[in-house]
């Protein structure tokens, strides 16, 4: 589970996250929903630490990453903005070296690689140096070596980007498995698609505020409308907060 209550980070006279909160429970997929410039990707790097909040906490399965850093670090699985592969190391290798991180060694290691190359087939990847993929294989390691050690809790910034149909599919597939497991996931979007097609509730953010939360369902009867996206629309055009 990932709890964050009132985060505040600005940069100069730039407030990016002013006093949001949320609750992104295990068994469930939580999705950040918001424009660009919303505060999405800003939220999620404070949330697992590589940014250090203004204001407000941040837990972890019950750690508070400020208090003890590394062990809630340790329970996360990041998909971050930028993916950051080395050029020269091969797909095996970025895997090994994250699992070794998070303490896998030996026959747990490979049996991980093993495991974790499978969930987007990328055994053709692992013995070639990232240099010259592209970005939708880029993409794939990123997401397979977010996951090399199991993580109880994974967050993921846009990971759709640059996939391509059948690739999109398997990722679909493979959180919708990870949330029957208990995993706790949350990913942030723009792309009301794939919101509404994986989300059990939704945040919604603007200006670095929190507009609405709820289900899909909830969001549309308290819009007043049909659909995820007119909701949406209606939602962050709004002068105030809703919670549900």
């Amino acid at each position: 589970m990932i709890e964050v209550e009132g985060l505040c980070k600005s940069f100069g006279e730039i407030k990016a996250v002013d006093d949001f909160s949320l609750r992104a429970e295990d068994g469930r997929i939580t999705g950040l929903l918001g424009p660009n410039g919303a505060g999405k990707t800003t939220t999620l790097r404070t949330i697992y630490g590589l940014q250090q909040a203004d204001q407000g906490s941040v837990r972890v399965d019950g750690s508070d990453i400020a208090q003890d850093f590394l062990a809630a670090t340790a329970k996360v699985g990041i998909f971050p903005d930028s993916i950051g592969l080395y050029d020269r190391l091969t797909t095996r290798e970025h895997l090994r070296f994250y699992g070794e991180m998070h303490g896998l060694s030996d026959a747990d290691l490979e049996e991980a690689i093993d495991r974790t190359q499978g969930y987007f087939n990328i055994d053709d990847l692992l013995d070639r140096r990232c240099k010259g993929f592209s970005h939708g294989q880029k993409m794939k390691v990123a997401l397979s070596r977010a996951l090399i050690h199991s993580p109880q809790n994974l967050i993921l910034d846009e990971p759709t980007n640059g996939l391509d149909v059948m690739s999109i599919r398997l990722l679909r597939e493979l959180l919708s498995r990870l949330r029957d497991e208990g995993k706790c996931i949350l990913f942030s979007s723009h792309v009301m698609q794939e919101v509404s097609a994986l989300c059990d509730y939704i945040y919604i953010m603007a200006a670095g505020r929190l507009m609405a939360a709820g289900t899909p369902e909830q969001l549309c009867e308290k819009a007043q409308t049909e659909t995820l996206e007119e909701a949406f629309v209606s939602l962050i055009g709004s002068d105030e907060g809703i919670a549900l």
